[in-house]
C-alpha cells in the first residue's frame, strides 16, 4: 500500500515540475520590459525616458493569425504600438522602428515598418479604440501580408519579407499611464465588416485601376508622385444613371500635396491624366478648389478639401430622362431602396430655377444634363455639360505620396 502511495506522489511530483517548466518557459519567451502585465492588462512601467515593450510567447499561425488590443488609458502621450516582431527583439524598441519588424502608432496613426521613420497609413487612435494586427493566409511564398484594423474595420496592408512563425505579437508603450487590454485569442471575422465582405465586388466595380490600390472601399495612391505625368486614376465600371445619380469620397489621408481630384469622365478617358484636365470630363479638385472642366486651366470654383472632408459628385438629369440601357445598371448587384437625403432633395428642389449655362466648353454630341459637387453634405456648385455618348463614370484622380481616399459608390441608398 505503501509502494502505490509513493508511486501516486511521485507521479504527481513528476507532473508538477513539468507544469513549473512549462510555466517558465512560457515567462521566458513571453517578454516585457518597462511594463507591467496583470492577467489580460498591461501598463507602461517606466519613466517615459525609454520605450517599454512586450513579446508574446507564441508566434502567429494559420491557427492564430490575429490579435487585439484595446487602450484602456493613452496616458501622458498616447504612444502605443502594436504589430510584429521576431522572438530576440530588442525591449527598448518600438515594434516597427527595427528590421524585420513592423507596427500601427497609436499616437500618429504612422505605419512603421523596420524604420524609425514612419509612413502615413490610418487614423490615430484614443482611449477605447481596439487596434487589431494579423496576418493573410493568402500571402505568397517569402512573402507575409500583415493587416491592421481599428475598431473591427481593416485599416490597411503591408507586404513583408516573412513567415508566420518568424513573427510574434507585439505590444510597445512610451509615456506614463498608458494602459492596455490584450486579447492574443482574438478572431478575425470580417462578417463583422460590410466593406470586407465584398472586397472581391469592390475590386470589380473598378472598370480602370491606374497606379491606384483598391482595399475594399479604400482607394491608395502607388504611383510615384514625381510630376504632372504620374497621376493616378481610378474610374467605376458602370456610369452614373438616374437611379444611382451620385457618388462621394472621404479624404482618409491627403498625403504630401492633396492632389485628389473626383468627378466625371468618358469612358475612353486616358489613364493618367486628373479627370477634368482632358476634354469629356469634369472633376472638382481637393488641392486648390478649383473646377477643371475638359482644360488644364480650372476655374475658381470652391473650398479647398483637407483630410476628413467629404467629396461628392452626381448628376441631375432632366424630368423624364432615360439612358440607353439603363437596365444594365442592375449589375451593380446591389438590391437598392432610396432613402431620403439632403444633397438629393435640394438638387431637385432648385432644378427648375437653374437658367442653362451655354458654355459648357464641349463639342461631344449628347444631351445636356447638370453636374454638381458637394462638400460634406453642402452643394458647392453646379455645372451644365453634354453627356458622353455611354454617359459619364465616376473617376478619381491622385498624384502625390500617401493619398488616399474611401469611396462610397451608392450614398443614397441602401
Amino acid at each position: 500500500m505503501d509502494d502505490i502511495n509513493l508511486h501516486y506522489r511521485f507521479r504527481n511530483w513528476r507532473r508538477r515540475i513539468r507544469e513549473i517548466r512549462e510555466v517558465r518557459a512560457v515567462r521566458y519567451r513571453e517578454r516585457l520590459k518597462r511594463m507591467l502585465r496583470d492577467g489580460d492588462k498591461l501598463r507602461y512601467h517606466g519613466n517615459s525616458d525609454e520605450v517599454g515593450c512586450f513579446v508574446a510567447a507564441r508566434p502567429m499561425s494559420k491557427k492564430k493569425r490575429y490579435f487585439e488590443v484595446t487602450i484602456l488609458d493613452t496616458g501622458v502621450r498616447g504612444m502605443i504600438a502594436v504589430g510584429l516582431v521576431p522572438q530576440s527583439y530588442k525591449l527598448d524598441h518600438q515594434p516597427g522602428w527595427l528590421p524585420n519588424s513592423v507596427g500601427f502608432h497609436a499616437d500618429d496613426g504612422k505605419l512603421y515598418n523596420g524604420n524609425t521613420v514612419g509612413q502615413q497609413f490610418g487614423p490615430k487612435c484614443c482611449r477605447g479604440d481596439r487596434i487589431g494586427c494579423g496576418i493573410s493566409l493568402d500571402s505568397d511564398d517569402g512573402q507575409l501580408t500583415v493587416f491592421f484594423t481599428k475598431n473591427g474595420s481593416e485599416v490597411g496592408c503591408v507586404d513583408i519579407p516573412a513567415t508566420p512563425d518568424a513573427l510574434y505579437p507585439s505590444v510597445g508603450m512610451h509615456s506614463l499611464g498608458e494602459e492596455v487590454l490584450l486579447d492574443l485569442n482574438a478572431e478575425w471575422a470580417m462578417e463583422e465588416d460590410d466593406s470586407q465582405m465584398i472586397v472581391d465586388s469592390h475590386e470589380d466595380i473598378w472598370g480602370l485601376l491606374h497606379d491606384v490600390k483598391v482595399t475594399g472601399t479604400l482607394l491608395e495612391y502607388t504611383g510615384r508622385g514625381k510630376s504632372i505625368g504620374d497621376v493616378g486614376l481610378a474610374q467605376a465600371r458602370r456610369p452614373l444613371s438616374t437611379r444611382f445619380h451620385y457618388y462621394e469620397l472621404e479624404i482618409t489621408d491627403a498625403g504630401e500635396k492633396c492632389y485628389i481630384a473626383l468627378g466625371l469622365a468618358r469612358r475612353d478617358y486616358p489613364k493618367d491624366r486628373h479627370p477634368g484636365w482632358n476634354r469629356g470630363s469634369i472633376a472638382y479638385h481637393a488641392d486648390d478648389g478649383m473646377l477643371f472642366h475638359g482644360s488644364g486651366e480650372g476655374d475658381p470654383f470652391g473650398p479647398r478639401c483637407l483630410e476628413g472632408d467629404i467629396m461628392g459628385c452626381g448628376i441631375m438629369f432632366p424630368r423624364n430622362f432615360n439612358i440607353d440601357g439603363a437596365d444594365d445598371m442592375d449589375d451593380w448587384g446591389y438590391e437598392v431602396v432610396s432613402k431620403p437625403s439632403e444633397v438629393q432633395n435640394d438638387m431637385y428642389a432648385h432644378n427648375e430655377d437653374e437658367e442653362d449655362d451655354d458654355d459648357i466648353g464641349e463639342d461631344l454630341e449628347g444631351r445636356k444634363v447638370t453636374v454638381f459637387f458637394t462638400r460634406n453634405g453642402q452643394v458647392v456648385g453646379r455645372r451644365e455639360m453634354a453627356l458622353p455618348a455611354g454617359g459619364f463614370y465616376p473617376t478619381i484622380g491622385m498624384m502625390s505620396s500617401g493619398e488616399k481616399v474611401r469611396v462610397d459608390l451608392q450614398p443614397l441608398s441602401g
